[in-house]
């Protein structure tokens, strides 16, 4: 039994490793393997049907009928693609994506029939090539759109790339088993070997739809947002349209030269076998080679070579390798150095490769630069119309060529003809190379440009840039004439991408920059100094400049130059030098100084730090903050800390921070609690990350504290932005509900570059995301259960309307909090659409609401939420929870006492409500209960208990009121005295603790008696 135990773990480690050498979380990796599976199998059913047609094709019409197969493959693509759209209308998704899988299969079985028919052999085998145009297209798009379904937008980066290269295996394994396929079942029968593994395919994609059938809408795709008006149709113009008018030409010359290669490479395969049905075998079987060996090297260069060039030498490097290797191959084809035939082959070889794992693998960066609105709209523009239409004038272009060739040599051979048209064909594909590379120049530098532009909207996609072009755009951006605030924006763009490396880009032009960005610039520096950059800040110090300026410089030198003598420094400390940089001198002095110098550095602190003026001050508190040792000047904190001057506070705020003041770290905490510390206290904080985190969370964990405190504080740990205040906001995010759930979500959601998103889902993964929406909506089914038991009918008065508002308020925070759940599994822009029309409450944008969540959730409960996000009755809505909760039927005032058990998970005006309908409706509740919420931080709950008491136990409240008397909370206080009077109770002495939220030791009570008339 133990062995077996371990050979499970084992296996468990073992898959594991593996998942995470892919970079797959493990609720990703069934649907991946299926999806890659499917994928594969497919592929290899096409493949064999490629091959075998293309063999039959050429032996029945020839290479030169292949331009008009070009054409009509492009309107058939189209006209398939319209009629994809059309099903989705009247199908659901699941169905259509299966169909159209099955619908591409069983025409083989016809086609197999129609061969052995002579009169209908040559129209089959036109048709069959004409099919296999369109089925690769519809495979493509079946699989991206199942895959879409299947995965969320951050699990598909990660999915996508492994499930793509199911073609590059099926390549392999289709082209070396080709051969052997073909000596046992023959050419014909190839096609039925080709359905039988398409409607494999067909099936795993049925068993995958049927499995996460959650990932699938139910109903067809209705026309609710058709009407929606279409922000992204609208004009282009300036650096946007001189980017998308290149950026259409890269992807129509990229399928230009794929099939002009194509036709060239089969035109001479043509020619390599004698004419007869021979010729058909003899090129399936040299393609069914070619595309193993082609298949092999794809998968090797897809799996440990694309990446590593792209970010070794740029996305638009790689972009130009196709075209360079494409341009020199044709080159030496035209040449007699290399045999015609085998420099075609070369040439095939080399396009396919490169164009299956370079091109397609960063063709989607291209797209990075455009706004968002219009980004997905151009993207289908440029693979819906472009392409195909690049298909059907390529076509006709080659078809043209040919006729031009055989007028112009009316009296040449075949052979000859061939050979003219080759070479033509070739020098083609040497322009279109070169005008490949004038492409990827202008798409290079106007995708630099439109990032500089808009960098100030925060859209910085440029981790595949060429930085040194990038560099050099900003610079010359930097350089000339221009607002003042483009320039800034330049500066943050080239400090996020490369912060290490800023000064090389901009020490040189400080000198001629203007005072706001000269401060701006040295402040980026400062984070990375370096003392290359030094002999440039040596200018400023020749110029006349603003103080802020020379003070950072003074500041940057004295960081960067430790042989530098300190004396140069002591003019600076006179009293009538600027205090920012007479801090800045005395800081670096008070670093670096000898015993005289710290001295006298000091005491010029002492100076400011005492001074009348509160700029003085100011400067001298930021200038502690940059000195190592502070000294006597410590003796200062305390009376600063309570200066007049709100700058002086603040500032000395990020002093004790900056000089890690352990005993002053309280005052941090207290900075929390006035809105005018507040920032100041925030940043302090921030900037003693893991030092000050257990503080943090003690302070966040009090629930005695005010609510905006906490909030603040769990705030300040999530800017924090370490591993070990993720795993503090993940673990406290599992634990904690509703006011502190909701805050640490929208805290998480706030980390920049989706850090706490990825953060919850490396830790707790889909499947804890799923959970957490789960016991949203088992909430919200207790809810709903007591506002169908409290019926308005049966329970009335205003303590029953005020408790069903307030059960209405508890639906509507779930509802919020499961929003920010699903931000966590899906886009942030669908989510946030699908709330804004949902909470408007008109019928029409409720509908696009729940049809955009139909169309973008896949969680096991997506049927139950969405009935309970619609305009439901609240008994159907509790029919439908029921698959996640018991549905118990309950008097009222049993419903009430469970609703009191649920304290811990409502939040603190409904269970206030409670105890005002129980006083109102002489129902009685436990003692646990009464005595756990007199105990309740929230002042209004506790008075509601106490008004409770004073009806149903008169006994008990007098015994507890004496224990209440000094409540922190005066209302309470009062409350407790005139209850105490009306009482007769005598005000003893008796000392209590008054930071508590209610009584402290309560004896055990056996049991609050109730109303002897209930």
């Amino acid at each position: 039994m133990e062995l077996k135990e371990q050979r499970f773990a084992a296996k468990g480690r073992l898959a594991t490793a593996l998942l995470q050498w892919l970079n797959l979380r493990p609720e990703e990796g069934e649907r991946t393997w299926l999806m890659f599976a499917f994928y594969t199998v497919t592929s290899i059913g096409m493949l064999w049907l490629e091959a075998s047609t293309v063999g039959l094709f050429l032996n029945e019409y020839g290479a030169e009928s292949l331009p008009w197969i070009y054409v009509a493959g492009a309107g058939l693509g189209s006209f398939l693609g319209v009629l994809y759209s059309w099903m989705q209308r009247f199908l659901p998704l699941r169905q259509v994506i299966v169909s159209v899988a099955i619908l591409m299969a069983i025409p083989l079985l016809f086609f197999r029939v129609a061969l052995n028919i002579a009169i209908a052999a040559a129209v089959t085998i036109f048709l069959m090539r004409l099919w296999l145009e369109a089925i690769f297209a519809l495979n493509d798009l079946n699989t991206s759109i199942a895959a879409n379904q299947l995965f969320n937008i951050r699990e598909i980066k990660r999915t996508y790339p492994l499930i793509s290269s199911g073609i590059l295996l099926a390549d392999v394994i289709s082209g070396f088993s080709l051969p052997a396929l073909l000596r046992v079942v023959g050419l014909n029968n190839v096609l039925v070997a080709s359905c039988v593994m398409m409607l494999l395919g067909a099936f795993l994609l049925f068993y995958l739809s049927r499995t996460y059938k959650q990932a699938f809408p139910d109903a067809p795709r209705t026309s609710t947002l058709e009407n929606e008006p279409d922000f992204t149709n609208r004009r282009l113009g300036g650096p946007l349209k001189g980017y998308v008018i290149p950026l259409f030409g890269f992807f129509i010359l990229a399928e230009a030269l794929h099939l002009v290669v194509d036709f060239l490479f089969l035109s001479e395969l043509e020619q390599q076998n004698p004419a007869g049905q021979d010729l058909a075998i003899g090129i399936a079987s040299f393609l069914g080679v070619f595309n193993g060996v082609l298949g092999l090297f794809e998968l090797v260069m897809q799996w440990f070579a694309s990446s590593r060039i792209v970010e070794r030498f740029g996305v638009f490097a790689a972009a130009t390798l196709l075209p360079a290797a494409v341009v020199l191959l044709s080159a030496f084809s035209l040449t007699p150095i290399v045999p015609f035939f085998w420099g075609l082959v070369s040439l095939k070889f080399i396009e396919e490769l490169l164009k299956y794992t370079l091109i397609e693998g960063t063709g989607p960066v291209f797209f990075q630069p455009l706004p968002d609105s219009i980004r997905s709209n151009i993207q289908s523009m440029v693979n819906g119309i472009a392409e195909p239409l690049a298909v059907g004038v390529t076509g006709v272009a080659i078809l043209a060529a040919i006729w031009v060739c055989r007028m112009i040599f009316p009296q040449a051979t075949a052979e000859e003809i061939l050979g003219y048209q080759g070479s033509v064909f070739l020098v083609s594909v040497v322009l279109m190379g070169l005008g490949w590379f004038f492409i990827v120049w202008i798409l290079r530098s106007r995708y630099l440009g439109l990032l500089v532009s808009s960098a100030e909207r925060g859209r910085l996609g440029v981790s595949d840039v060429d930085m040194r072009a990038l560099k050099r755009t900003v610079v010359e951006t930097l350089e000339q004439k221009g607002s003042e605030e483009d320039k800034r924006s330049c500066i943050e763009l080239l400090t996020q991408i490369d912060p290490e490396h800023v000064g090389e880009a901009l020490a040189p032009l400080l000198p001629n920059l203007s005072p706001n960005l000269q401060r701006q610039s040295l402040e980026v520096m400062l984070n990375h100094p370096n003392p290359t950059y030094t002999s440039h800040l040596r200018t400023l110090l020749n110029q006349s400049v603003t103080p802020e300026v020379l003070a950072l410089t003074l500041r940057y030198i004295w960081l960067t130059e430790p042989e530098l003598d300190i004396e140069q420094l002591r003019p600076y400390l006179r009293a009538d030098v600027d205090p920012v940089v007479r801090g800045t001198a005395a800081s670096s002095i008070m670093r670096r100084g000898n015993r005289e110098q710290k001295a006298e550095a000091t005491n010029a602190l002492r100076h400011m730090l005492t001074h009348k003026q509160e700029r003085e001050r100011v400067m001298g508190c930021r200038a502690l903050g940059e000195a190592d040792y502070l000294q006597g000047l410590r003796l200062f904190i305390p009376n600063l800390l309570q200066d007049e001057s709100l700058r002086v506070r603040c500032a000395l705020l990020e002093v004790i921070a900056s000089t890690h003041l352990e005993e002053y770290y309280p005052s941090l905490l207290r900075g929390l609690y006035y809105k005018s510390t507040r920032d100041s206290a925030m940043r302090a904080l921030v900037r003693l990350e893991n030092e000050i985190l257990d503080r943090l969370v003690a302070l966040a964990e009090d629930i005695h504290k005010p609510d905006l405190v906490r909030m603040h504080a769990w705030t300040a740990i999530g800017q924090i932005g370490t591993l070990e205040s993720l795993n503090v906001l993940v673990n406290h995010l599992v634990t904690s509900w509703g006011t502190t759930r909701r805050n640490i979500l929208r805290i998480l959601l706030k980390i920049p570059k989706e850090g706490g998103i990825e953060g919850v889902l490396d830790r707790i993964g889909r499947s804890g995301v799923e959970m957490l929406i789960d016991q949203e909506l088992m909430l919200m089914g207790q809810i709903y259960q007591a506002l169908i038991g409290l019926n308005p009918e049966e329970i009335v008065g205003r303590e029953a309307n005020l408790l069903r508002r307030a059960l209405r308020d508890v639906i509507s925070d779930s509802v919020d909090r499961l929003f920010l759940l699903m931000k966590f599994l899906y886009p942030l822009g669908s989510i946030q659409a699908a709330a804004f029309n949902l909470k408007s409450g008109v019928r029409t944008n409720m509908a696009r609401g729940l049809e955009i969540l139909d169309n973008t959730l896949d969680i096991p409960s997506k049927r139950i939420l969405l009935s309970i996000l619609d305009r439901r009755a609240d008994e159907e809505k509790l029919q439908s929870l029921s698959e996640l909760i018991a549905i118990e039927s309950l008097s009222a005032s049993d419903r009430l006492r469970r609703l009191v058990d649920l304290r811990h998970f409502i939040s603190e005006w409904p269970l206030a409500c409670c105890f005002h309908l129980a006083r109102a409706s002489r129902w009685s509740l436990s003692a646990e209960q009464t005595l756990a919420c007199l105990n309740h931080p929230k002042s209004f709950v506790r008075e509601a208990v106490l008004a409770y008491l004073k009806v149903a136990s008169p006994r008990a409240l007098a015994e507890l009121l004496p224990r209440m008397k000094n409540d922190r909370d005066r209302l309470v206080a009062s409350q407790v005295k005139e209850m105490m009077a009306e009482l007769g109770i005598a005000d003893s002495p008796q000392q209590t603790s008054s930071t508590a939220g209610g009584p402290q030791g309560f004896p055990n009570y056996p049991g609050l008696p109730g109303l002897e008339a209930t």
